[in-house]
């Protein structure tokens, strides 16, 4: 093939020499022989116009045709992409194959009777623990109570179940309490104790459940015709009694005032109830009171705190 050069005006015209021509037939042999349009062979030899040297490599597009696409969609990088993919959130440095090998491993284990009887010893230890903490809050705290009798109508009826509460001695007036009437004291003509001329119980011999009306240094006055209770002076407001307090059972000589560490406890069904207007229950010491009445658990239609 000949290299034609067209001359410019005022320029000497010039031929490339035959080498030059074969050094640029065989670097490009595949595209020259291909039949090509008359203005591709123009652009292609406008570079050799200015300097003929430099004009030779101008078929470098040829090597551009291998580009190196493959390169941008690398496989490493997808390989390394999939090894490092999700991590478990219970332990950071578990990969998927290790969490499903250990997976795998635990369901191969089987279950012996050595494991049976371990997890039996943990379930028998967790129930004793719950039944002690249980006795312990009913010993020291808590209290179940049932009530017997007509004597505390209306506020509470026979077969009533009751939760009473043992912390703290501080009781006020109005409180419903359980006493253990073991023991009655009542009050000589000076106003001094007595119990039991034998220091043998004298009391009823049993639990009761009675309403506090005063303790220790309060003035207990009952006016019987009216019906009345007062403490230190005042009329107390008692909208829980059954009937007005007009009987009188002989235990006392009204006013007195309650020794430091006794109360003086009454039923709220006065016409009929056994307490410290008698006798045969008089003054309880402070010592005999098994716990103050909070809540009634039974019957469920009653179900509540008491008051």
């Amino acid at each position: 093939m000949i290299a034609q050069v067209y001359q410019l005006p005022g320029e000497k015209r010039e031929t490339v020499p035959e080498p030059v021509q074969e050094a640029v037939t065989e670097a490009v042999p595949a595209p020259v022989q291909k039949p090509a349009p008359e203005p591709a062979q123009e652009s292609v030899q406008e570079p050799v116009k200015e300097t003929a040297p430099q004009s030779i490599p101008a078929p470098q597009p040829a090597p551009v045709q291998t580009a190196p696409a493959p390169a941008v969609t690398a496989p490493p990088q997808t390989e390394t992409t999939a090894q490092t993919v999700s991590r478990k959130p219970w332990d950071p440095d578990t990969t998927e194959t290790e969490a499903a090998q250990h997976l795998k491993e635990t369901e191969e284990t089987p279950y012996t009777f050595k494991d049976f009887v371990n997890d039996a010893l943990d379930l028998v230890g967790s129930v004793m623990v719950s039944v002690f903490v249980v006795m312990l809050m009913f010993t020291y705290l808590f209290r179940v109570a049932d009530v017997e009798g007509p004597s505390m109508i209306p506020t509470l009826q026979d077969g009533d179940k009751l939760l009473l509460t043992r912390v703290g001695r501080a009781y006020e007036t109005g409180d419903i309490l359980i006493l253990n009437s073991r023991m009655a004291y009542t009050l000589d003509k000076d106003g001094n104790l007595k119990g039991s001329a034998d220091g043998k119980p004298n009391g009823l011999g049993k639990q009761i459940v009675k309403r506090l009306i005063a303790q220790g240094s309060q003035e207990v006055n009952i006016n019987f015709t009216e019906g009345v209770v007062y403490v230190d002076g005042q009329a107390l407001d008692e909208p829980y009694v059954n009937t007005p307090t007009n009987r009188d059972e002989g235990g006392f000589t009204y006013p007195f005032t309650v020794p430091e560490g006794y109360v003086f406890v009454m039923g709220d069904n006065r016409y009929i109830s056994l307490d410290s207007r008698s006798s045969r229950v008089g003054l309880i010491p402070v010592d005999d009171v098994t716990g103050r009445v909070i809540w009634r658990i039974l019957p469920f239609s009653d179900f509540g705190g008491v008051k």
